[in-house]
C-alpha cells in the first residue's frame, strides 16, 4: 500500500481562502442569474457573454505566469474561481478546459510556443478550449486510439476522428493526442502518442470538419473528423511520442478543478434545499421539519464537507509537487457523488417543482450527474485505488 511520507511541509486552509476572489466571482455571476442559462438551453447557445466577462476579470487566464499576459495564481486559486461559478448556479463547462488544458502547454511546450499563444490566450484573443482524446472505438482505452499523425517534411499530416470534444465549434485552438507510431512498433503501448496544437481556424474546411453533437446538456459537445488534415512540426508540444505522459501530467490539475466545481454544485444544491424545506408549508408546517426531508440534505452537507477536505489536500500536494494520483482521483470521485447526493435531496426536497425548469434544479441535476462519468468514471477510479493506492492486482 502506498503512503506520502514527505507532506510534514504541507498546509492545508480550512477557512474561506482567497474570499476576494470569491466574492469577485460571485458579483460577476449574479449578473448571469438562471434565466441566463434556460435561455440558452433552449436555443442551443454558448455563453459568449458569460465568458468573456471571466475573460475580461482575467480568471480565464489565472494559470498563466505573469510574464505571459496572466495572473500567475496557484492552482488552488483556480479550483476557487470555477467552485464559486457552480456554487451560484452557473456553469463553467464553456470554458474550464483552458485552465487544465494550459498544463500540458506550460510544462511542456517551448519558449517559442509560449511567448506565441499565451499572452493571447489570456487576453481573450485566442481561445483554447477544445480537448481532442476520446474516439468512437477506443473509450476510455486512450492507448489505443486510432488518430495518426504522419510526418511529411515540415508538418503532419492527419487523419482520424475524435468525439466529446467539447467546444471545438467555439475554439481557436485545439489540444490533440494522435498516434505518431503505429502501436505494432514501440515497446509500451504508451510510447508513440503525441500532443499537437491545431489551429482550428486554419484547418476548417482543409481536412477538418466538426460536427455538433446533442446530448444531456448543453455542453456543446462535438464530433471532429481529420481528413488529411496539415499541421506544422512546429506545433508538435515536447517530444514526439512522449504524449501520452505530457497529457497524464495535466489530468492531476484536471481532476482538482473538475472537483471544485463538484463541490460547487453540492453548496448550490444544499442552500437551495434548505431555503425551499425552511420556506415551503404543508400541513402547518415547513417541509424542513420532516426527518425524510431533512436528514438527505444534513447527510450530503456532510459528504461535501468532507470532499472538499480531500480537494484541498489534493490541491496542496500538487502545490507541492508531490505525487498525488490517489488523492485527485479519490478527491473527484467524492465530490462528484456529493454533488450527486446533494442534487437528488434538492430534486426530491422540491418535489413536482423540482421538475420546473424556472427553480433550476432540474437543469443542475442533469449538469451534476455527468461528473461522474466524465472526466473519468467512477470504476476507473476504483480501478486506480485498488491496483495504484491499495496494491490489489489489476481488475481489468
Amino acid at each position: 500500500m502506498n503512503s506520502n511520507n514527505n507532506l510534514d511541509h504541507v498546509s492545508v486552509s480550512l477557512g474561506e481562502d482567497y474570499s476576494d476572489i470569491r466574492e469577485s466571482v460571485r458579483r460577476i455571476c449574479a449578473g448571469f442569474p438562471g434565466e441566463y442559462w434556460r435561455r440558452l438551453e433552449e436555443k442551443l447557445e454558448y455563453p459568449t457573454e458569460f465568458v468573456k466577462a471571466l475573460t475580461d476579470a482575467g480568471y480565464l487566464g489565472a494559470l498563466i505566469p505573469e510574464e505571459y499576459g496572466g495572473a500567475g495564481l496557484p492552482l488552488r486559486a483556480a479550483s476557487v474561481i470555477l467552485e464559486e461559478i457552480h456554487a451560484s448556479g452557473c456553469n463553467a463547462g464553456a470554458c474550464h478546459a483552458q485552465m487544465y488544458i494550459m498544463g500540458t502547454l506550460l510544462r511542456h511546450g517551448s519558449e517559442e510556443q509560449k511567448k506565441r499563444y499565451l499572452p493571447k490566450i489570456a487576453s481573450g484573443e485566442l481561445r483554447l478550449q477544445a480537448f481532442g482524446v476520446t474516439e468512437p472505438t477506443s473509450g476510455t482505452d486512450t492507448t489505443q486510439l486510432k488518430t495518426r499523425a504522419v510526418r511529411n517534411g515540415d508538418h503532419y499530416v492527419v487523419h482520424g476522428q475524435k468525439v466529446w470534444t467539447s467546444r471545438a465549434l467555439h475554439s481557436d485552438l485545439m489540444l490533440l493526442l494522435a498516434r505518431t507510431t503505429p502501436l505494432d512498433q514501440v515497446k509500451k503501448k504508451t510510447e508513440g502518442l503525441s500532443v499537437f496544437l491545431v489551429d482550428i481556424r486554419e484547418s476548417l474546411g482543409k481536412g477538418l470538419e466538426i460536427k455538433p453533437l446533442k446530448a444531456m446538456i448543453n455542453h456543446h459537445a462535438t464530433e471532429v473528423f481529420f481528413d488529411g488534415v496539415k499541421v506544422p512540426a512546429e506545433n508538435l508540444i515536447g517530444e514526439e511520442g512522449k504524449g501520452f505522459k505530457y497529457i497524464l501530467d495535466g489530468m492531476n490539475a484536471e481532476r482538482i478543478l473538475i472537483a471544485a466545481e463538484c463541490i460547487g454544485d453540492a453548496r448550490w444544491f444544499t442552500k437551495t434545499a434548505v431555503k425551499y424545506a425552511n420556506e415551503r408549508i404543508i400541513f402547518g408546517r415547513p417541509i424542513g421539519q420532516n426527518q425524510a426531508v431533512q436528514f438527505p440534505i444534513a447527510r450530503a452537507h456532510a459528504e461535501t464537507e468532507a470532499a472538499e477536505i480531500l480537494l484541498r489536500k489534493s490541491a496542496a500536494m500538487f502545490a507541492a509537487n508531490i505525487p498525488c494520483g490517489g488523492e485527485v482521483n479519490m478527491a473527484k470521485m467524492l465530490a462528484s457523488e456529493a454533488a450527486w447526493h446533494a442534487g437528488e435531496a434538492c430534486l426530491q426536497t422540491h418535489g413536482g417543482f423540482g421538475y420546473a425548469k424556472e427553480y433550476d434544479v432540474e437543469r443542475k441535476w442533469r449538469e451534476t450527474r455527468l461528473m461522474q462519468i466524465a472526466p473519468i468514471s467512477t470504476n476507473l477510479i476504483l480501478s486506480y485505488v485498488g491496483e495504484h493506492v491499495l496494491g490489489m492486482p489489476r481488475s481489468f
